[in-house]
């Protein structure tokens, strides 16, 4: 049983649109419930009453580019400060669907605004604090698109060109490549039976 008197860990899953990350959140939170562990399942932007205001406008609202990542850090913050601190140093999991490797992958890289000036914002709003395991759920892209169209309407990143999602791929490789003991990639063209097996595995590890 996983004690309340030590810090919580930070667990985050990271992937392009239609990659099926969101798909598994509800077997990792009772896997670790299972075990006696206590999840706040949480999400990125979002995740605060700010944060679901600053959501709605980062993926329905044109803006300029710098606002955009501001936005995303303002929302950050607020997350950090109401939600995943507290809840960590109560020695409670959070797990949470996207994080600042999404600012990294969509801003630095889809975007094209580069990593430095994510870096600079990281280290303003969050610079001792990174998630201790991270999942990137990889998808060939043209099955990510057409699972998205199945799926629900598109948002204003979901719209985005190809080139934009290779861009946005490529920056989640390379951080995956930079922080190789945090990120384990999960290929999402397996079976969801697979899947499950392959993060249960890394949760065991993780307890």
């Amino acid at each position: 049983m996983h004690s309340t008197s030590q810090r919580g860990l930070f667990l985050t899953l990271e992937g392009v649109d239609g990659a099926g990350k969101s798909t598994h959140i509800p077997f990792i939170k009772r896997y670790l419930e299972d075990k006696g562990i206590t999840v706040i399942v949480t999400r990125e932007p979002g995740g605060t009453q700010l944060g679901e205001q600053l959501r709605e406008l980062l993926l329905h609202t044109p803006m300029s580019l710098k606002t955009e990542a501001l936005l995303m850090f303002a929302a950050r913050n607020e997350h950090i400060e109401q939600v995943i601190e507290p809840a960590l140093t109560a020695g409670h999991w959070v797990l949470c669907d996207r994080f600042t490797d999404a600012s990294f992958a969509y801003q630095g890289g889809g975007r094209q605004l580069g990593a430095e000036p994510i870096e600079l914002l990281e280290q303003w709003t969050h610079p001792t604090l990174q998630p201790d395991h991270t999942w990137l759920f990889d998808l060939d892209l043209h099955l990510a698109q057409e699972r998205l169209r199945r799926t629900r309407d598109m948002d204003r990143f979901e719209n985005e060109a190809e080139d934009f999602f290779k861009r946005t791929q490529q920056f989640y490789h390379l951080r995956a490549q930079r922080f190789p003991q945090r990120f384990s990639i999960i290929d999402s063209s397996q079976s969801i039976d697979s899947i499950e097996q392959q993060l249960a595995q890394h949760i065991d590890a993780l307890i």
